[in-house]
């Protein structure tokens, strides 16, 4: 069946002759990815939907491949195509303005708004606030280096992938957390110029290591900087790790403190809920802690003494 554009959604759908394609990146080894992966599937869960309500593109580039597979989407029956990277959005746009009956997500995006389509949406989390509490676990540990005298420099790091809006506010983020505890941090940012690049994202973090970073944030997709930690820490020099999108503790379970996370089942059953009634949802969509829609993955075994409950101070703070 297909749903009518945002502006006069009034069919309801059925579980059984509902199709929603999802394009994505990556695939369950990146962590964006599975994260979302993981998130989709809870919500189709929940939705009563299976796999035969699916069609699933894995590791589709940021180039005209990605119009190919939402036109296939569209060919294949689906309502809802949903891309999940920054530069996926042109491409979903596209597609969007050429299929007015069947609605678009670009996950991360920000043209929704301005492209004045109907049936074009933009959805991220605020994994800036999921950041700032991150950031009060790394400042608590490295608090507690500096009053231990293992440390002497409030000195950070972080591997960043792209320049962009959403990685230099969780960055800021990040920073403004460790500020909270450590006033005197300073921090140098990294970047990779690729969202997933294990090797460059272990080279970026010892580079920041090798001047001397003592924690090494991450805005990037792999586990190369956290196991990067965990071997430095290994050999003998202090440092510690912050993930992102998934727990890194099997990688880094010595380094690894924490990890911010999407919680992507949030927005997943929103839209899902909106396509099954035929109801009309955001162009822009956009939550955090006060939605349960970001999170810290387990704390690690090395964090600092009164971290959980900093952790937890700060995200009632958030949702208040």
């Amino acid at each position: 069946s297909e749903i009518s554009s945002t502006s006069s959604s009034s069919s309801t759908g059925s579980a059984s002759d509902i199709k929603i394609g999802a394009i994505y990146i990556g695939d369950e080894n990146e962590g964006y990815s599975y994260a979302h992966i993981a998130g989709i599937r809870k919500a189709m869960e929940a939705c009563g939907l299976t796999d035969d309500n699916m069609v699933w593109f894995y590791s589709i580039p940021e180039n005209e491949e990605c119009y190919d597979k939402c036109i296939e989407c569209v060919e294949e029956g689906c309502g809802l195509v949903i891309t999940n990277s920054y530069s996926h959005q042109t491409y979903t746009q596209q597609a969007a303005s050429e299929n007015p009956e069947v609605e678009f997500v670009a996950m991360t995006g920000d043209t929704a708004m301005k492209s004045g389509l109907a049936n074009f949406h933009n959805a991220f989390n605020y994994t800036f606030e999921s950041r700032y509490v991150s950031g009060i676990v790394a400042g608590m540990k490295l608090k507690e280096m500096m009053d231990a005298g293992t440390v002497t420099d409030p000195y950070v790091g972080y591997v960043g992938a792209y320049p962009y809006a959403e990685v230099v506010s969780g960055y800021t983020g990040f920073f403004l957390g460790i500020k909270s505890i450590v006033p005197t941090v300073h921090m140098d940012v990294q970047y990779t110029n690729s969202w997933f690049d294990q090797q460059e994202e272990g080279k970026a973090a010892e580079a920041l290591m090798a001047r001397g970073c003592v924690i090494i944030g991450q805005h990037a997709d792999s586990t190369g900087a956290p196991s990067a930690c965990e071997e430095t820490l290994k050999a003998g020099t202090t440092v510690y790790s912050v993930g992102y999108n998934v727990d890194m503790l099997s990688v880094a379970p010595n380094a690894a403190l924490t990890s911010p996370t999407n919680e992507w089942h949030v927005y997943y059953e929103y839209a899902l809920n909106a396509l099954l009634k035929g109801e009309a949802f955001d162009t822009n969509w956009a939550e955090g802690f006060d939605k349960d829609a970001v999170a810290l993955t387990d704390l690690g075994p090395n964090v600092a003494e009164g971290t959980k409950e900093a952790v937890d101070s700060a995200i009632d703070a958030l949702k208040a």
